[in-house]
């Protein structure tokens, strides 16, 4: 009797083991993210940052999609070293077998990148990296964060039409800042302005004083300044106040990098009443904003949520949202596909991804540094919606 009763179950086991799908036990495996960034260096705080963004995505939303356990897998390329990150991606790809990669602080290091995810057809989702025309031979990348032109051209165009008519500009000299030459130049002369001058800084320079009397004896009505982060920012705006610019009547317009965030505590009084242009603002009045600074803040409570921070908390919500579509696949054709029109409200407002040249397309705010319940901020006076780079525009 017994004998039966076992030979009864066994055959019921194995109806049952036929009955499964194949496979259907199995875990899927974990999705992996190559994050590829600037970790140390000048702009070593952007790491933290980026960091801090997708934990806060993690904990607002959950570290799985669609059954599949994200992970990230990071790589420190120390700055500006396009031959470090090309190397990283390769590795990424090859050793650790990443499905997407993502970051790039630098416009050298994202090309260099962006090649290695031609070459393998894998998506590369771009963090920072802000030259225009990046994208165009690189058909599996797609930028979440701006470009120079979008950030520039708006307040240019603003400039004009508050009756400004000479301008002198001081930019870095390597592609965002060329770029931001170009397109301050461009947008201010359409709208009746002149540029009188302009001095291209090298990236490694650490004072200011010398550039800045250039554009006090060139007398304009104001003077643009266009420095990333790391760029020698507290240098600049004290060789500002020292020249006494104000004092002349020269007003001072910048770039939003020039008061990001985490850098304002330390320029104090000198970013004082300056005016500035950028997609994100950690003081943007809206109710997904406040959602997305109260979890960054709860993981990284030294800082505050800036531009790079918000483009890696998007990169965290399209993964999310391609990987969902294909029931946890990540097919690259289909995936860029996807992101070609892809578009969700952001912590910086309405986001979308252009189809034809894989950038974002996002409001632009002018904002004005002021001190506020005793420190100082960005808030946001103008909105330019929707904006796009007119350089990336086909003809």
């Amino acid at each position: 009797m017994l004998y039966r009763v076992i030979r009864t179950l066994i055959v019921l086991a194995g109806i049952m083991t036929l009955a499964l799908p194949s496979g259907a036990s199995d875990p899927l495996p974990p999705l992996k993210v190559g994050v590829i960034f600037s970790y140390s260096g000048s702009t070593a705080t952007t790491g933290r940052t980026l960091d801090a963004a997708i934990a806060a995505w993690v904990k607002l939303h959950g570290d799985t999609v669609a059954g599949r356990k994200i992970v990230i897998i990071k790589r420190d390329d120390g700055g500006i070293g396009p031959e470090t990150a090309k190397r990283m991606a390769q590795e990424l790809i090859v050793q650790d077998g990443v499905d997407i990669l993502a970051g790039a602080t630098f416009t050298p290091n994202a090309i260099a990148i962006a090649s290695v995810s031609t070459q393998a057809k894998k998506p590369f989702f771009v963090v920072n990296a802000a030259t225009s025309g990046i994208l165009a031979k690189h058909p599996y990348a797609a930028r979440f964060g701006f470009t120079t032109n979008q950030q520039v051209e708006p307040i240019a165009q603003w400039a004009a039409r508050q009756g400004y008519k000479s301008a002198y500009l001081l930019y870095q000299d390597y592609g965002p800042g060329l770029d931001a030459g170009r397109a301050f130049t461009q947008a201010f002369s359409a709208g009746g302005g002149k540029v009188i001058g302009e001095v291209r800084v090298p990236l490694s320079n650490a004072d200011f004083t010398a550039y800045v009397q250039r554009a006090k004896d060139a007398k304009p009505d104001l003077l643009y300044v266009w420095l990333n982060p790391g760029g020698g920012v507290a240098a600049a705006l004290k060789a500002v106040r020292e020249a006494g610019l104000d004092k002349l009547g020269i007003k001072v317009l910048a770039a939003g990098d020039v008061v990001a965030e985490n850098a304002l505590p330390a320029l104090g009084d000198s970013a004082d009443g300056l005016i500035t242009s950028m997609d994100y603002s950690a003081w943007h009045d809206s109710k997904l904003n406040r959602e997305f600074v109260k979890a960054f803040t709860s993981v990284e409570p030294s800082l505050l949520p800036d531009f790079n921070a918000v483009a890696a908390f998007d990169v965290m919500n399209a993964i999310y949202r391609i990987v969902a579509a294909q029931n946890g696949a990540i097919d690259p054709d289909k995936t860029m596909e996807l992101v070609r029109g892809l578009s969700f409200e952001s912590p910086r407002g309405p986001l979308a991804i252009d189809p034809q040249t894989r950038d974002a397309v996002e409001n632009i705010y002018l904002r004005r540094t002021e001190r506020k319940h005793g420190a100082y901020v960005n808030t946001e006076i103008a909105t330019f919606p929707a904006v796009r780079d007119t350089f990336e525009m086909p003809k």
